[in-house]
């Protein structure tokens, strides 16, 4: 199967007429009501066709599946997770990333010291944060902002950090 995307998680039915509530993962809403017509749900990854997605709300999207007619239906799909495959995820910009991509690069300081390997990374209101998994350390926690961040090289599985006092 082609690699999938998450774009989030059916919360619960909206109305009694079988539509879903999605908290969605992605920054761009409007892609995936504009340009995409079928969703991948649950573990099994069971296609439903979309009939319509509009933004009740930040992070919040209303869908239309098809064959999904009854609150009851509707009910049964809460907590399962929607995909789509990553071919059909709108396209990227220069600065622009796939949280996803960024597990498993290697970290290093601008002066080639090798601190560790990204492990996850936290998605918080003001920016992401970067958990470094360090060898007999504890894990580093380290913003993804301009001001430490100085090179990101997916392709080549690095990212090289600017670190200040303190940060590691």
């Amino acid at each position: 199967m082609d690699e999938l995307l998450l774009v989030g998680v059916i919360a619960g039915a909206f109305g009694i007429k079988g539509q879903v509530k999605l908290k969605s993962f992605t920054d761009r809403p409007d892609h995936l009501s504009r340009h995409i017509r079928t969703l991948l749900i649950g573990k099994d990854h069971a296609p439903y066709r979309l009939v319509r997605a509009i933004e009740h709300k930040p992070g919040l999207l209303v869908l239309t599946l098809d064959g999904i007619t009854t609150r009851d239906a509707a009910d049964d799909l809460r907590g399962a997770e929607v995909f789509i495959p990553a071919q059909e995820a709108a396209p990227l910009a220069t600065d622009e990333y796939f949280l996803h991509d960024m597990a498993g690069l290697k970290v290093f300081t601008t002066d080639g010291t090798a601190i560790g390997t990204v492990k996850d990374i936290l998605v918080t209101g003001a920016n992401d944060v970067l958990v470094i998994a360090r060898t007999g350390q504890p894990d580093a926690l380290v913003p993804m902002v301009r001001e430490f961040v100085v090179e990101l090289d997916i392709p080549g599985g690095r990212l090289v950090i600017q670190p200040i006092e303190g940060l590691l």
